[in-house]
């Protein structure tokens, strides 16, 4: 899951594809943004909707009696670009529809589909016609994180850059991490493993 502006993956799920890993991903996404409204944009696939309702639902309280109605909030909005080919996959038509909400400004998966095209780039477990397989769960995840905390942390984006004046550089590079505010400067991956991390018990 990805944030459009920003460029930031804030959640991701692997296994096998399925109902169960993009609830494990929206999921995860709700509860790291606090549960604040989002705009989704998808493909035509139709499982989005219900997952999202099944992730935003809140109790409406009436005064009456009974169990509360489950609600959606109004601003959660999902947005759905479908295809439509022909038998030999020419694009004939574009359909913008809301599943959710309204339909958002610009709406597209563009930005996702770049970042999964990076993503088989540069692990070869995901290359196409490989011999790198992914043989353990274990070290798949580790370098799909690794992979993540550079994109999101160390490498700057050329689309993310700011123009710049009385300096010898004319653009200031920044990652995801700095278009949201979470860092200053790109990181390293010395930064990564030696920075320590302060958890609590909550």
């Amino acid at each position: 899951m990805q944030d459009r502006p920003s460029r930031f993956i804030a959640a991701c799920a692997t296994g096998r594809i399925g109902d169960d890993l993009v609830e494990r991903a929206v999921t995860l996404t709700v509860a790291r943004t606090q549960g604040r409204p989002l705009n989704w944009c998808s493909d035509g696939w139709r499982g989005y909707a219900a997952i999202l309702t099944r992730a935003y639902r809140q109790p409406v309280r009436s005064g009456q009696r009974g169990r509360p109605p489950l609600v959606v909030p109004p601003d959660v909005c999902l947005t759905q670009t479908i295809k439509h080919r022909d038998e030999h996959g020419k694009l004939l038509s574009v359909e913008i529809r809301a599943a959710l909400g309204e339909v958002i400004i610009q709406p597209g998966t563009v930005h996702v589909e770049r970042a999964n095209g990076a993503l088989r780039d540069r692990l070869n477990a995901l290359t196409r016609k490989t011999h790198a397989f992914a043989k353990r769960d274990v070290t798949f995840d580790a370098l799909l994180h690794l992979h993540l905390f550079e994109h999101n942390w160390i490498r700057p984006h050329r689309a993310l850059r700011l123009p710049r004046e009385g300096t010898p550089q004319r653009y200031q590079r920044r990652t995801p991490a700095m278009a949201l505010g979470l860092a200053d400067h790109p990181w390293s991956f010395l930064a990564f493993l030696t920075t320590p991390l302060h958890t609590t018990s909550q």
